[in-house]
């Protein structure tokens, strides 16, 4: 196993921190907490014209093909800057539901679309008596002629008001058991019969509760099989799991940069505060945190980027790196003290972004459950 980023992973990783370092200062993330679209056009544009959002998309349609490492390059990046937008909902969970499981007609349309940055994807799967995973799904698509009509409700839909296509997961089965009979549906998001709701979130995301109500999707817009979208569900979920801790390492890296910088400056009763054996095991105790979880998240996304079965692996990132991640930001504001309290201070900024990106896809005792299934207990 090798951790260590080759020549064109350490070339675009310093290109993408000094993209970003430039063109998305937290005064930018601090201006679009309150926009609309979340998000400045411009930027947008700019990033897929880089190449960031082709970056796993085969070259035969419109992208550079790179691996999942190459992702993770970028979302640690972007949690290094708090980047604002739909990337994660259109690339890492979008394109990849595509390329999992969309027909060659589906990936055809929609991939180099993806990859130009021309549409916005969301994936609509959580509902109310659900958090995670496929279990207790109650949205039903009924079977028509030509058609399924979609009802239900879902709950933190992320982009769904900007959408161009909600991936929609929906039963078309009833059975007793709970992983039978999902299906996933690429529903067009000006259908009529879709009412989005923006929610007031902590991490400043837009996310949305999305009502279906009778909304009608052709049978071509079917991803995979009818009925059998668990399977798909699961990778999709372990992959965005992961992709979410390269983005918390990203920003607990910025944090501990901030924290070190502050205690060689600040002083307190004439000393400078990083001379306190306190302080001093806090800047420790945050490191080991930040380096241990980049190895474990990169150990994951090492495993998938070779094909390889991630399951524990992915597993144990996303409930240590959620939990450090924490720990980190805790710490970061402890540190800074009451300054760091202020909406104008960049640490509100990271420890929001943290404390919601520890709990999606998984929070620490989701993950913990899974790993205690991989060891057969």
């Amino acid at each position: 196993m090798d951790l260590e980023f080759d020549e064109e992973q350490s070339i675009m990783r310093k290109a993408v921190r000094g993209f970003l370092s430039k063109e998305c200062p937290s005064d930018l993330v601090r201006a679009m907490r309150d926009d609309e679209r979340g998000f400045p056009e411009e930027l947008w544009t700019s990033m897929a014209e880089l190449g960031w959002m082709g970056v796993i998309i085969p070259e035969e349609y419109g992208g550079s093909e790179g691996s999942f490492m190459d992702l993770a390059i970028i979302l640690e990046a972007m949690g290094e800057a708090c980047t604002p937008g739909p990337f994660f909902s259109t690339v890492v969970l979008g394109a990849q539901a595509l390329i999992l499981s969309g027909s060659k007609v589906q990936k055809e349309s929609l991939l180099p679309r993806i990859a130009a940055g021309e549409i916005v994807l969301a994936l609509a799967q959580i509902e109310p008596g659900n958090c995670y995973g496929t279990s207790n799904i109650r949205t039903r698509a009924s079977k028509g002629t030509e058609s399924y009509r979609i009802s239900g409700t879902k709950l933190f839909v992320e982009n769904a008001h900007i959408a161009d296509y909600i991936l929609c997961v929906a039963r078309t089965e009833k059975g007793t058991d709970q992983d039978q009979g999902p299906t996933l549906f690429l529903v067009d998001g000006a259908s009529p019969g879709i009412k989005c709701t923006p929610l007031k979130t902590l991490g400043y995301d837009k996310q949305c509760e999305v009502v279906f109500d009778d909304v009608s999707v052709s049978k071509e817009n079917v991803l995979g099989e009818v009925g059998r979208a668990a399977e798909v569900l699961k990778v999709l979920e372990q992959r965005a799991a992961v992709a979410k801790c390269a983005e918390m390492i990203g920003a607990i890296e910025k944090v501990l940069e901030m924290v070190l910088a502050y205690v060689q400056e600040r002083e307190q009763f004439g000393h400078l505060i990083g001379s306190f054996q306190a302080v001093q095991h806090h800047c420790a105790n945050m490191a080991i945190d930040v380096d241990s979880s980049r190895f474990i998240t990169y150990q994951a996304a090492w495993r998938i980027s070779k094909g390889l079965p991630a399951t524990k692996e992915a597993a144990m990132a996303k409930a240590w790196t959620g939990d450090a991640s924490n720990r980190v930001t805790r710490l970061g504001h402890q540190v800074h003290g009451a300054i760091s309290f202020c909406e104008e201070h960049d640490m509100h900024l990271y420890y929001r972004k943290v404390k919601a990106a520890s709990i999606v896809f998984g929070d620490s005792e989701y993950h913990l459950e899974k790993l205690a299934q991989e060891f057969g207990l």
